[in-house]
């Protein structure tokens, strides 16, 4: 099981949208990089715009980042696009066998650890911003 593709399709989206901030970013110019339907596209762009993190214009072509950045975590991006909620990363097993000392216990024991690692990984997130992915991104393209 993973993480919904769209937390990886909104970083996808965002960078496009600073590496193309000088030309215009349709649904469908970003659904052809992104390689998937123009809906899926306006689904996510939805959720960012939701969140703050870009302005798009009804009925007019194109979008564009609403901060700059260096102001936008990983973090951000991934709570805009629902990937999961709070303590909901990893799932615990419903109705395990309360007669059972492993089955009454191992809920109550396993949750905290979820947690925890939950929380390191989204603290990892909040320390790379999109201008870290950018800079990644253009520093592959002028070394091919």
């Amino acid at each position: 099981m993973t993480i919904s593709s769209r937390f990886s399709v909104a970083i996808h989206i965002l960078s496009l949208l600073e590496i193309n901030k000088d030309g215009i970013s349709t649904s469908e110019y970003i659904s052809g990089s992104v390689n998937t339907n123009p809906v899926v596209i306006r689904r996510i762009m939805g959720m960012l715009n939701k969140a703050g993190l870009v302005q798009v214009r009804t009925g007019v072509a194109g979008s564009k980042l609403s901060r700059p950045l260096d102001q936008i975590t990983l973090l951000d991006v991934y709570h805009a696009v629902h990937v999961v909620e709070e303590d909901g990363l990893f799932a615990v097993h419903d109705h395990p066998n309360p007669d059972c000392p492993v089955g009454n216990n191992i809920q109550s024991s396993i949750e905290p650890i979820f947690s925890l690692a939950q929380k390191a990984m989204e603290n990892t997130l909040a320390a790379v911003t999109l201008q870290d992915v950018v800079d990644e991104i253009s520093a592959k393209a002028t070394s091919v």
